[in-house]
């Protein structure tokens, strides 16, 4: 085998060392690829040549490719999303419009770590685009779904050879940043018992008492939009089964089963939400005669006078404005459901009813995320030290 480094002359006549190398075929025609290489001396030359021949033989060469950033996060999310739910696609894909917008254009071999560092930054200063002011930051939790799916996509990337490295595997959202989220999220705390009561009793005689009480069941948003009354609610045994969900993704209704086995389960009602629904399933019948043929009959629970069941989003702003209405602290409603576990925690049901309440199958979980120990719920510990100490 002769030498593949050959020696060429320009048209001005300067010197220069040039080879021809394999780099293996191509993934998608299965062509062979080659690549030219030139230097201004030999051995520069026969340096690139042993490493770029080393790196083929052990399939680890990266080879030069125009493959741009977005178009590569569409190859990607077209795998990882095949059999994930539409929501969860929905999110891996607004997840990534960062990435798409600040770095999308660029090729994908050309990014670097001060690319990733310079991405967070910006989403934590001036990335909103919509649910709240325009142009200001956004929360450290979208900046870690970003990232955590950027890291998914390059590390395909790496393995398959299209990147040398996953530039974004060790960026790291800034200390001052996470401090500060968790700040915020330190005072997001659900309503006490005392703020249940208020507000329960504020809204007694409103149409909506019943679908507010079953918020305060903690169960989910959606899953208070799914419930039916045919298939979930049984007033005659006091139950409801949560085996549906109607939730908003990318603009459309979608209906589904629980996340999980766990999720699907029937629940006991307490007597005031049995009494509650007896009473608005009775308004809904008057509802359906004043309305006549106009009258939608879509089976669910949560409708409006018309019989059209409601979205999350319209439940949501139901909520915001009874909660002014009452004159009590505005919170989310998925709070409603932080301050039911709390309080079942807090009243002394055991650790694996409250999760199997919640329709969870990690006790961890629930008592890590869903409860909230507040000031009176510490008394109550005072006041049994109390009496071992007094």
């Amino acid at each position: 085998m002769g030498d593949p480094i050959k020696k060429i002359t320009l048209k001005d006549g300067s010197v220069r060392y040039r080879f021809v190398i394999d780099i293996g075929r191509d993934p998608k025609t299965n062509k062979r690829r080659q690549l030219t290489r030139t230097h201004n001396t030999k051995k520069e030359a026969r340096a690139e040549y042993a490493k770029i021949k080393h790196q083929t033989d052990e399939g680890t060469f990266v080879a030069p490719d125009e493959l741009t950033v977005s178009d590569w996060l569409d190859t990607w999310l077209a795998s990882a999303t095949i059999d994930v739910e539409k929501a969860t696609a929905a999110n891996y894909t607004n997840a990534l419009l960062p990435v798409r917008e600040r770095l999308g254009d660029k090729k994908l071999q050309e990014i670097d770590e001060e690319d990733i560092d310079k991405l967070v930054a910006w989403m934590l200063t001036s990335a909103r685009k919509r649910g709240g002011k325009v142009g200001t930051g956004l929360g450290v939790r979208s900046v870690g779904l970003m990232l955590g799916r950027l890291r998914c996509a390059l590390t395909v990337a790496a393995r398959r050879n299209l990147v040398l490295r996953n530039v974004a595997e060790y960026t790291q959202i800034p200390r001052e940043a996470r401090k500060k989220a968790a700040e915020e999220k330190a005072k997001r705390i659900p309503w006490s018992a005392d703020e249940v009561k208020t507000f329960v009793a504020a809204i007694r005689e409103d149409r909506l008492y019943a679908p507010m009480l079953l918020s305060l069941l903690g169960m989910r948003p959606a899953e208070v939009c799914g419930l039916r009354w045919s298939e979930d609610v049984n007033l005659d045994a006091k139950t409801i089964r949560v085996n549906n969900t109607r939730t908003i993704v990318e603009g459309e209704v979608e209906e589904k089963g629980p996340k999980s086995e766990m999720g699907k389960r029937t629940l006991p009602l307490p007597g005031p939400v049995v009494t509650a629904l007896k009473s608005f399933k009775a308004r809904q019948a008057q509802e359906k005669l004043a309305a006549g043929t106009a009258y939608l009959d879509s089976g669910y629970v949560v409708v409006d006078e018309q019989g059209a069941p409601w979205k999350t989003d319209k439940l949501r702003r139901e909520t915001y404005k009874l909660m002014a209405a009452a004159k009590v602290r505005k919170v989310r409603p998925y709070d409603a459901r932080h301050a039911c576990l709390t309080y079942l925690a807090a009243s002394g049901v055991p650790d694996v009813i409250v999760s199997a309440w919640a329709g969870h199958a990690d006790l961890s979980f629930t008592k890590r995320v869903y409860i909230h120990p507040n000031a009176e719920h510490l008394q109550k510990a005072a006041d049994q030290l109390d009496i071992l100490l007094g």
